[in-house]
């Protein structure tokens, strides 16, 4: 917790809260700070996505690296957060929305929410960064990293245009994790942010998200591929890892 206990046991041992929510668990204790207060009609089971998921894609395009209309994104990793930049990148008026990953059963879906065009890394003998600048002529106006790799960082980095481009930072690093690059990348002008929950004041906003999906302003439910009760929850991280979700 924020004051640095737990409220957890088990048979006589302390457990820690993931996150300070724990929701795993039937009952949990967190801090004030953690909750909001949503619509009382919205379902359950699709409004859990703007605790995390949806909010910090689609946040990390529109608040975080604030895309303007007619822009070039790029977006590393097409799990269910970097759809949501892609759904963001969208609704920001982008021009062209470059899809990334090395599952290309990602792809499909991808194009559905607005990326133009996708890519797989493994298809290409030369670097991801160089085949972006040849794609766009000049690198993209806007990347986001959305795996969590440092190799995949300095990559998204190095594709942006090198005078005007952003690079976002949406995927966790490993704990303790160090990362290298060339300083020249950020010298000649290009920025590079980070975006944790889409850059959302949550108590404030995380009410007015759900009622925008409430008034269907916009649709994360086609992020959900399975719905599992919780006695199948290690089957549901299986399906996580092995990138069929």
């Amino acid at each position: 917790m924020p004051d640095k206990t737990s409220r957890f046991t088990c048979k006589g041992k302390q457990i820690h809260h993931f996150l300070w929510i724990s929701t795993f668990s039937e009952y949990t204790v967190m801090p004030d700070s953690a909750i909001a207060r949503i619509d009382d009609d919205a379902p359950l089971d699709k409004v859990c996505l703007f605790g995390c998921g949806f909010s910090t894609g689609y946040g990390a395009a529109i608040n975080t690296a604030k895309v303007k209309p007619g822009s070039t994104c790029a977006i590393f990793g097409l799990g269910g957060v970097g759809l949501s930049v892609v759904i963001g990148c969208k609704a920001a008026g982008a021009s062209r929305i470059i899809g990334i990953d090395i599952n290309k059963d990602k792809f499909t879906k991808a194009r559905d929410l607005g990326a133009t065009e996708c890519i797989n890394p493994q298809d290409f003998k030369k670097p991801i960064q160089e085949v972006l600048v040849e794609m766009t002529g000049h690198g993209v106006d806007y990347s986001f990293e959305v795996i969590g790799r440092v190799d995949t960082m300095a990559a998204a980095l190095a594709s942006c245009h090198l005078s005007s481009g952003t690079c976002v930072m949406v995927g966790a690093p490993p704990l303790g994790s160090q990362i290298s690059f060339d300083p020249m990348l950020l010298f000649t002008g290009r920025t590079w942010k980070g975006s944790f929950i889409g850059g959302w004041k949550t108590k404030d906003s995380i009410p007015k998200l759900v009622s925008g999906y409430m008034e269907k302003k916009f649709n994360p439910d086609v992020l959900i591929t399975h719905t599992l009760p919780f006695d199948k929850i290690n089957e549901g991280f299986e399906l996580l890892h092995s990138g069929k979700r």
